[in-house]
């Protein structure tokens, strides 16, 4: 009953050389040092058995123009399906690992697997981020990623949903007004991103 949720598509490649993407909606931060992301997959998913014969997989976060893409790659199987032909999406060769991103995506993790939960209907892949690639479109002229820019969507129900109105942020019920210097200041991104234009083409390191 967690909802809403993030609805991301899971990058992986086979010994082979074959990619794949599934969706899922359980995926989510673990810990911040060092970074770390889970993310529970049946069993019986096609992409279950590459991740964990490889160790490596990306999250692509999605958005409103790759929401049918989103629901497809979710309900078809990559034992038949080339998903990313079908839905004329673009692979992201990634910078640490083997596995591809979707180009089309706003922000691209690069994660390698740190721990596989056996719990039940699901196993939980625990894994670290090893690399970040971001559009450059949504960083602004001070380096701040502005990933309300994207229109992302998440999943609740059965359901996908654009994000709403922003409301506040991360304690601005307490904090005082600062100077605009202050603010500029305390935007800038946290280092190891990496940058890259909307073709999806690496452009450099994104650092504060």
């Amino acid at each position: 009953m967690l909802y809403p949720l993030p609805a991301v598509l899971v990058g992986c490649r086979d010994e082979e050389g074959r990619d794949n993407l599934m969706t899922a909606a359980w995926a989510g931060t673990v810990c911040s040092d060092p970074v770390m992301v889970s993310v529970s997959i049946r069993k019986e998913r096609y992409s279950h058995d590459i991740i964990e014969r490889t160790g490596e997989f990306t999250l692509s976060l999605t958005t409103k123009k790759l929401a049918f893409a989103t629901d497809f790659c979710g309900v078809k199987s990559g034992r038949d399906t080339d998903k990313f032909s079908l839905m004329k999406l673009t692979p992201l060769e990634s910078a640490r690992i083997s596995a591809p991103g979707v180009s089309e995506s706003p922000v691209v993790l690069e994660c390698r697997v740190k721990q596989i939960l056996r719990l039940g209907s699901h196993d939980m892949f625990v894994a670290e981020v090893v690399n970040v690639s971001v559009d450059e479109a949504l960083l602004d002229e001070n380096g701040k990623l502005t990933l309300e820019r994207a229109d992302l969507i998440a999943y609740s129900h059965g359901e996908y949903f654009t994000l709403g109105d922003k409301i506040g942020k991360f304690g601005y019920s307490v904090r005082k007004k600062r100077g605009r210097a202050a603010e500029a200041k305390g935007s800038a991104a946290a280092k190891g991103v990496r940058r890259r234009s909307g073709s999806g083409k690496p452009v450099k390191k994104y650092k504060n």
